[in-house]
């Protein structure tokens, strides 16, 4: 580094951090600001004195590198780097880095939290018992929505990375048959069956989102592939917004062409009110959550700091640029 005590600025920690977890470790590598929040207005006037910049869903943009002459690193703090302009670190050799691996159960945990939602609707129920309804039943028991037992049913996986054989696993737990799509051949286990993405949307009775958003696979679950699949199927999404077409499903949810969705991402966050999923019964929707999980939290911020710890050592790791 230039200076014997470099500057580190956090643009956006607290989403990471937002009081249950510690910042002393990436403190004591150097004058570190942490704030909160940043506007896009504010990046440059927070930033410009930095060598190291920390960013989580704060835009780095060509402009904005630019501004940033003493900038060397960037260290975004989630797997993501979309909000990095590469190629303009590259050409100042700026070192730009990510967190590949941090939350894979906490995100498996969630598509199941999704699709338990739908099969058993846990929460409605004892809402209606705590209103009096079970007090004043005639029978037992009472339901407002099927009971659907997962043993049996067929969930496809789409995209085979860590997390998707990770949902794989609690499906396989849970006594279901799973259906994979996936670039590659490699390390699909023989109790599950891989399939072109057609034939999964049509055979399965739930389809999750596990691949990365990229020019092919955006809005690749359009009105087409939502026609292919079962009235009684679930979507869920747990990866990216922009993977769906959200006028399409809004239309299929509403038509019943599909039973549900449960989504954890959108293509705009926070959405807008006007967006044109919400209000839809049939479509539950967290507020971008699978990966807060104190635990996941926790490993992501390790990592983030190994990360500018192995930079100032000369030997930086999970290097993107």
């Amino acid at each position: 580094m230039t200076s014997s005590t470099p500057h580190l600025v956090v643009l956006d920690g607290y989403t990471l951090n937002p009081g249950d977890l510690s910042w002393e470790r990436l403190l004591s590598l150097g004058n570190c600001s942490v704030y909160d929040r940043t506007a896009p207005e504010a990046i440059v006037d927070e930033a410009v004195e930095a060598e190291l910049v920390l960013t989580n869903k704060a835009v780095l943009s060509r402009a904005v590198i630019e501004a940033l002459p003493r900038l060397k690193y960037i260290g975004v703090m989630a797997t993501g780097y979309n909000v990095v302009d590469l190629e303009a670190a590259r050409e100042r050799e700026i070192t730009v880095t990510n967190v590949p691996i941090y939350g894979t159960a906490s995100v498996a945990q969630m598509v199941f939290a999704h699709i338990l939602r739908f099969t058993q609707n846990a929460s409605d129920h004892s809402r209606a018992v705590h209103a009096g309804r079970w007090s004043s039943a005639d029978d037992f028991c009472f339901w407002d929505s099927p009971q659907i037992e997962l043993a049996g049913l067929t969930i496809g996986i789409v995209g085979w990375g860590r997390i998707g054989r990770a949902t794989a696993k609690l499906a396989d737990a849970f006594g279901m048959k799973v259906l994979v799509t996936s670039r590659s051949t490699a390390d699909v286990p023989g109790d599950a069956r891989q399939v072109d993405l057609d034939t999964l949307f049509r055979e399965s009775d739930i389809v999750s989102l596990h691949c990365p958003l990229t020019r092919e696979t955006k809005g690749m679950v359009d009105a087409a592939r939502l026609a292919m699949m079962k009235p009684t199927a679930l979507l869920i999404n747990t990866s990216r917004g922009p993977l769906i077409d959200e006028l399409a499903l809004a239309k299929a949810l509403q038509r019943g062409t599909i039973a549900g969705a449960g989504l954890d991402v959108l293509s705009a966050e926070p959405p807008p009110t006007d967006h044109p999923l919400l209000g839809i019964k049939s479509c539950v929707i967290t507020p971008h959550i699978a990966w807060a999980t104190r635990s996941a939290r926790s490993r992501l911020l390790d990592t983030v700091v190994d990360n500018v710890a192995a930079f100032f050592a000369g030997r930086p790791q999970n290097v993107v640029s």
